[in-house]
């Protein structure tokens, strides 16, 4: 009997208050929206365990179309916790990590967008720039750039 594979991963999925200032915060790291709707009923709580629920949605996807962000705000049942000021170590999710084209361009930029920079920008031996930002809603992003071919 063959063994089930995987096929691929599909998306990660983020809960915000904001989906517009989240959408924004996104479209400026480089992604882009590939919808948006509003997924309720019953049968959807099935899935997630918490009953009717009524929850915006937006999904981002990468410049490639190979990965997707899903972004949600729950309208109905209220959000009952915060974990989005957790340091690095926390246990849990941690943070989403994007290859970028020029990461201190984009660092300068995300900056001006109230962005904060966790830590500093740091290069590992000749290959990466990498670096820990916190975006809209204090989201826990990494940014890396690859060296190599430069």
């Amino acid at each position: 009997m063959a063994k089930n594979k995987l096929l691929r991963m599909d998306n990660i999925g983020i809960v915000v208050e904001s989906l517009d200032d989240a959408i924004s915060f996104f479209t400026e790291i480089g992604l882009k929206l590939e919808g948006r709707a509003t997924i309720e009923g019953e049968w959807a709580g099935r899935v997630t365990g918490l009953g009717s629920q009524q929850v915006e949605i937006a999904m981002m996807v990468t410049p490639d179309g190979h990965s997707r962000l899903e972004l949600s705000r729950f309208l109905t049942p209220p959000v009952i916790s915060d974990h989005r000021t957790a340091p690095v170590n926390a246990l849990g999710y941690l943070r989403a990590m994007f290859t970028v084209e020029d990461i201190d361009e984009l660092v300068a930029r995300l900056i001006k967008h109230g962005a904060q920079l966790v830590g500093e920008v740091v290069q590992y031996e000749n290959s990466y720039k990498l670096c820990y930002i916190r975006g809209t809603e204090g989201l826990l992003i990494g940014l890396a750039e690859e060296l190599r071919n430069k």
